[in-house]
């Protein structure tokens, strides 16, 4: 498996006062919900303005640090990792990925000229010049599926297992990461041509998605909308960390995925998140 690399970093506005509890063993979790939106320009100079929502994780001291710091309405700048996370309930198996944060920083919005932030329908504020950006460096579980809408899109969806190890008082430790990803147009011919185990690099930004199931129960995930992908020249089963035993192989390609033609519509409405 290739030398795994996650790395998650956002801009927004906290849509709520974040929630500071403690767990049975006595750690701090606090929760919080950033949301923006992101100003994107097609090729034929339209611009657009997709939003998105998603919950951070802060642990440990960090947590407590802020404590009663952060209200609603505030900037932040996160950067962390994503964190899988898997369990069985009722005997089916679920899982979720979630948004570890690693550090944060107060962004001052007194710089900023015009309408900082976007109301949506709950009265919560989305910082209107959002970031939202994804990096990671795995493997592929499966052969990637590439499929066509009815306009004739290509759309590939894949499957990324990213290898995170970390030292313990029991010594080092493994952990996998498996996250979806999705990939438009050309990028997305490219992506099917990548087969199981391979490694890859790819660059997007945290999305949710949701549907409903056969039972009736709403379902959500969360996947990266890949707008760059490489293939690491070495495959799979390497773990080097330099530039030549992690070169990348030239025939990478990168796409405007924030302005496909269907991509707004893979954002779940404001009143499906869950939060």
């Amino acid at each position: 498996m290739a030398r795994g690399l996650n790395r998650v970093t956002l801009v927004g506005t906290l849509t709520q006062d974040p929630e500071l509890r403690y767990t049975p063993g006595g750690l701090a979790v606090m929760e919080l919900n950033l949301a923006g939106n992101e100003i994107v320009t097609d090729e034929h100079g339209q611009t657009r303005e997709p939003a998105w929502y998603h919950r951070i994780k802060l642990l440990g001291k960090s947590a407590e640090f802020w404590g009663d710091t952060l209200k609603a309405g505030m900037a932040l700048f996160v950067d962390g990792r994503l964190e899988y996370r898997s369990w069985e309930q009722d005997g089916q198996k679920k899982s979720t990925l979630e948004i570890r944060a690693e550090r944060m920083e107060i962004v001052s919005l007194e710089s900023k000229r015009g309408q900082v932030t976007v109301t949506d329908a709950r009265g919560q504020e989305r910082l209107r010049d959002g970031f939202n950006h994804v990096m990671l460096v795995g493997n592929l579980t499966r052969d990637p599926e590439l499929r066509y809408t009815p306009q004739g899109t290509a759309v590939t969806r894949l499957s990324l297992a990213v290898n995170e190890r970390y030292n313990t008082r029991q010594g080092e430790q493994e952990k996998v990461h498996y996250v979806e990803a999705q990939a438009w147009r050309e990028l997305a011919e490219y992506a099917a041509e990548l087969k199981k185990g391979d490694g890859a690099f790819l660059i997007g930004r945290l999305v949710n998605d949701s549907w409903t199931a056969q039972d009736g129960t709403r379902r959500f995930t969360t996947r990266v909308e890949l707008s760059r992908l490489e293939r690491l020249a070495r495959g799979a089963g390497h773990a080097g960390g330099d530039s030549s035993q992690m070169a990348l192989k030239a025939k990478g390609r990168a796409g405007k995925v924030d302005i496909e033609e269907g991509l707004e519509d893979d954002f779940p409405p404001e009143e499906d998140l869950p939060f």
